[in-house]
């Protein structure tokens, strides 16, 4: 049998505290303390980040399974207890090996891409997400394009393959190139073909000029082998203001594109200010009595499609909920929304942002964040495509927003307006709440 170890960096911790703070077990495992007193933990995380990786003995799409795969992005540079990069974490254990990133500018595009480096890193095969960034106004078309671009490469190595076929080859051969072109969406039958395909070429030999100078070229294609997984990556800001028209424009098309929204409800990057995703109440630049409108339904708008994967998740709140989420979007053959609460620093948090993944479980109990899916291969199975995933509210609205600053605030500087807005914030939620169990008993 096979044992673990958590080890940490104690070189590049930031001290943030939210695994020791989120660990479930009963006896911690992760307790944080100085870290002088710690030195000797650095031969520890030299050898262990030498070891050669393992197959994963569980199930990928499980919350502990998800964990047992090698992330591929690391040390981030995000500030501590960032909301955003365990997202992005995740998906890169998901999906990593065989991701393709478009980045909207804002701070996935910093802590993601600040040169010379870049946190996203590959597995022992050389392979990794490949990433770039685009500006605020055309990130999810750039991101469209690089889809487009693979699909039509994919195709013609489709034609290829038909052609070669035709011609005589190994009956092994053959019955490969078949699996692939009989599945050739299918993530996980490419890479199983791959394996067999590309060994088989490279030892393959013949005279026929042809033949050579058909399987060369699907050889040369072989990095078209495998389904890629195509990401949007980007902040509220960029999806719900900037880039809204573009977005709307790439989840219309019907492709097969993923976006992940980390909504943190503010312009994080760019100095705090307000957003159409920025709740009612809220402080923030260009709204410092509290913003007066309610925040713009981003999932509502993309659902009315029809076609396209939506869900809105909190990591802290339900991870099993995250992982499935995440799984039917990318697994989905069309266009999928799936927008992320993302703690942020611009928040406040009043008890740090340590406790960021706590502060998403929280928001979810006192119904400021509803989790839920919406798919629209229930439609084909006679079933409601829309799944609330969230309970009624157990908590105190109002004590919830007592515990972030860019709330709280407000009650110093407009007291009597801070009243009206938390009256207003509260039964803006209960309204979206209402909305939203109507769609799950439909």
């Amino acid at each position: 049998g096979l044992n673990f170890r958590i080890q940490v960096s104690p070189l590049d911790c930031t001290g943030c505290g939210v695994c020791a703070n989120t660990c479930p077990s009963k006896q911690k495992s992760l307790i944080m303390k100085p870290l002088e007193s710690q030195s000797h933990q650095i031969p520890y995380w030299d050898y262990a980040i030498n070891l050669s990786a393992k197959d994963n003995p569980m199930n990928i799409e499980t919350v502990k399974g998800s964990q047992f795969e090698q992330p591929l992005l690391e040390f981030s540079g995000a500030c501590a207890g960032c909301g955003e990069t365990p997202y992005a974490k995740l998906t890169t254990q998901l999906f990593g090996d065989r991701m393709m990133i478009a980045n909207a500018t804002g701070c996935s595009s910093i802590w993601g891409g600040s040169a010379p480096s870049t946190p996203y890193c590959t597995n022992k095969d050389g392979h990794g997400p490949s990433w770039a960034n685009s500006l605020f106004e055309d990130n999810a078309e750039f991101g469209l394009g690089m889809y487009l671009a693979v699909k039509h490469t994919r195709e013609k190595l489709a034609s290829i393959m038909k052609g070669a076929l035709e011609l005589e080859l190994p009956a092994e051969m053959k019955d490969a190139f078949k699996l692939w072109l009989d599945n050739m969406n299918d993530a996980r039958t490419t890479k199983q073909a791959a394996l067999t395909i590309v060994p088989m070429l490279e030892k393959y030999e013949t005279n026929d000029d042809k033949l050579k100078a058909i399987l060369a070229e699907i050889l040369d294609m072989k990095e078209y082998l495998v389904k890629k997984s195509q990401w949007i990556f980007g902040g509220d800001g960029w999806a719900y203001d900037i880039g809204f028209g573009g977005l709307d424009h790439v989840l219309a098309s019907g492709e097969d594109v993923n976006v992940l929204v980390f909504d943190t409800e503010v312009y994080s990057n760019t100095g705090g200010q307000s957003s159409k995703a920025t709740p009612t109440a809220a402080v923030a630049q260009f709204a410092a009595a509290g913003k007066n409108t309610k925040k713009k339904d981003l999932g509502r708008i993309a659902m009315s499609y029809g076609y396209v994967y939506v869900a809105q998740v909190a990591m802290g709140a339900n991870q099993n909920q995250l992982i499935k989420a995440m799984i039917e979007a990318e697994s989905y053959p069309g266009p999928s929304l799936i927008i992320a609460y993302a703690p942020c620093i611009n928040h406040g948090i009043r008890t740090g942002m340590g406790t960021s993944q706590l502060r998403q479980k929280q928001a979810v109990e006192a119904g400021y964040w509803h989790l839920y899916r919406y798919n629209p291969l229930l439609k084909e199975e006679g079933k409601n495509p829309f799944i609330l995933d969230s309970k009624e509210p157990s908590a105190d609205f109002k004590e919830f927003l007592m515990g972030e600053v860019r709330y709280s605030s407000l009650t110093k500087t407009f007291p009597e307006r801070a009243e009206k807005l938390f009256d207003k914030a509260a039964n803006d939620a209960q309204e979206r709440y209402e909305t939203y169990k109507k769609l799950a008993e439909m």
